[in-house]
Order: C-alpha cells, then structure tokens, then sequence
C-alpha cells in the first residue's frame, strides 16, 4: 500500500469546534453545513470512525483509508492534545473528556445524515471506544461508578474492532519510558524527548520483522511537535491511571454488549499482545478475534492484514 505524505494530510483537515479547542478531523465529505445553500451531503457507502493511539494521530489509519477509500466513507479526528488538532497546557487530560469530544464528533455525523457507522480503535482510542460502548447502554448494565455518563449517543455502532490497546487495566504493560514521563519527573524528562528517543521506542513495540521506517517516525515526530506538543504529554499519560478507575465498568460493557466486537491483535507487542488477546477470547470467546505476527501497530506493520480482518469483521 502507498504512503500518504504528511503535507497532504494535513491539507486534508477539516476542524470542528470542542468546547473551546479546534478539532482536527478527516473525512472525504464535508462534516459541516455551513450554509441552507450548501449541497446535500450523499452517504452512499458504509461508515467507518477511526480512533487512534498514543502517542501519535489519525495518520497511523492512512493505509486503511486508501484501501477502503472506494467502498467505504472513512473518518477519523485527531484527539485533543495531540496531531494537529490543539494542545491545551497546562490541561488536565481525560479520556472521559476525549469521548465527549467524540461525541461531538458523532453529533456532526449525525448533523449530515449519517445514522450509523463502524468503529475501529487503536491504543488510546481503545480506551475511549470502550466508554462509547459503556455510554451506549442502559445504566444497569454497567457497573456504575458514573451514572451521568451513561448518555444516547447520536450515531448508533454497527461494530467496534479493537486493535493492540489496554482493554484490561490489570494487564497493560507500560513502557518504563511513559511510565518515566507521567510521573514527577515527566515535565523535566520530556524536555529530553527527541525524534531518536521516539525511535527507539517505536523499535522495542514493533514486531522483529516489521520495524518502523524512518519516514513514519519522522512523520510521527513532526505532528507530535504541532503546538509545542511535547509538554503535554505528561498530562495525558495519566489514562493509563484513569483506565484502573474504569476498568469494571469498560469490561462489563464488553461482556454486556449486544454491538458486534472484534480484536485484531500484533502478537509480538509487549504492551498489550498475546497476553491481552488471551483475555480477549476468554471473556468473550464468540467475539471475533485475529492474531497476526507483528508487534503494537498492526495497521501500520501489517496494513493489508488488518483491512482484510477489517472486512471480514464488517460482513
């Protein structure tokens, strides 16, 4: 599959307005009206939201999007805090704030005609497709630590198709980097953080077989750097402790959940591979489940693979 030039996504963008933020967001049909003048927008294609992780942006889908570009209509946002949407500092970051803004998202879907849609998630985007199942239920099917955030939400999901992420708390690794850089010390150890360090990290979560290209990290490091992004991330490395927070709440939302899922899984990733998959099958064993022999990043490691799964998962 060929690259897409980080010039030419960022060309894409279209923003959307989040409480008082700017929203990066991708979609090959307008996702405002401006005007009683504007044409119809036509849903002609199935719907497909993507939902990216840390610490990079929408543009880890672009292979995704390319293959799909014909037969299906792709969106995607760049979550608060990171790729080029805005960076607010100093910001206390949350997923719970990340799903609301989401929510907007769907609001503006809903606003040209889309009534339902896919969802496809990744990492940080796990975790925040897990409070969109766990909003889409009643309250008394969710253990409810929370119960104003069990809200409708305007587009409903056809599937949801969870990619390498933390979907069990207790069973996410984290790299002793990001544990360094949410602590205490984070504000002082990110100052440190260069497109080498990404590098190497990138190196230890990716398959052996499948390494990260220079262009992607270079491309990577670019977007994590619009805004002066680079201070923020302390701050948002705190999901890691929102995640034990609602933890029961996100897993009986799995169980309980009447929207198909699915979970395509690089074996190789020592944050949240074959360990998580095992957990994976065995709390919900009629879910459909791919295991591919790459590391953190399938979509990226492995990108015909995933949207082969992705289309099996979509039939």
């Amino acid at each position: 599959m060929s690259h897409i030039a980080l010039r030419d996504y960022q060309a894409q963008a279209q923003y959307i307005k989040f409480e008082q933020w700017h929203i990066g967001c991708f979609s090959p049909v307008p996702l405002q009206v401006t005007s009683s003048h504007d044409k119809p927008v036509v849903i002609d294609k199935p719907v497909v939201l993507f939902l990216h992780g840390f610490p990079s942006a929408s543009y880890d889908w672009h292979y995704q999007w390319q293959a799909l570009r014909h037969s299906h209509i792709c969106i995607g946002m760049d979550f608060l805090g990171f790729g080029i949407s805005d960076k607010p500092y100093p910001h206390q970051y949350t997923l719970q704030q990340q799903t609301d803004a989401v929510c907007v998202l769907l609001e503006h879907m809903k606003a040209i005609g889309i009534e339902a849609c896919h969802v496809v998630a990744h990492d940080y985007g796990v975790s925040v497709a897990q409070e969109l199942v766990a909003r889409s239920q009643s309250p008394a099917l969710v253990n409810d630590q929370q119960p104003e955030l069990n809200v409708a939400l305007p587009v409903e999901f056809q599937s949801v198709s969870f990619l390498n992420g933390g979907l069990f708390a207790a069973l996410h690794k984290p790299l002793f980097t990001q544990k360094l850089l949410k602590s205490s010390l984070g504000p002082i150890a990110v100052k440190l953080m260069n497109k080498r360090a990404l590098h190497q990290s990138f190196m230890s979560i990716f398959g052996p077989n499948t390494p990260p290209s220079p262009t992607l990290i270079n491309d990577l490091w670019q977007l994590l750097i619009v805004h002066d992004g680079r201070r923020v991330i302390p701050s948002v490395l705190q999901y890691i402790d929102e995640r034990a927070v609602f933890a029961q709440r996100w897993q009986d939302a799995l169980v309980n959940s009447k929207i198909p899922l699915a979970f395509i899984n690089g074996i190789y990733d020592p944050i949240s591979g074959q360990h998580m998959l095992d957990e994976f099958i065995r709390l919900l064993p009629n879910a459909k489940t791919f295991a591919l022999d790459v590391g953190h990043y399938p979509q990226i490691e492995a990108p015909e693979a995933v949207t082969k799964a992705l289309m099996e998962c979509w039939t």
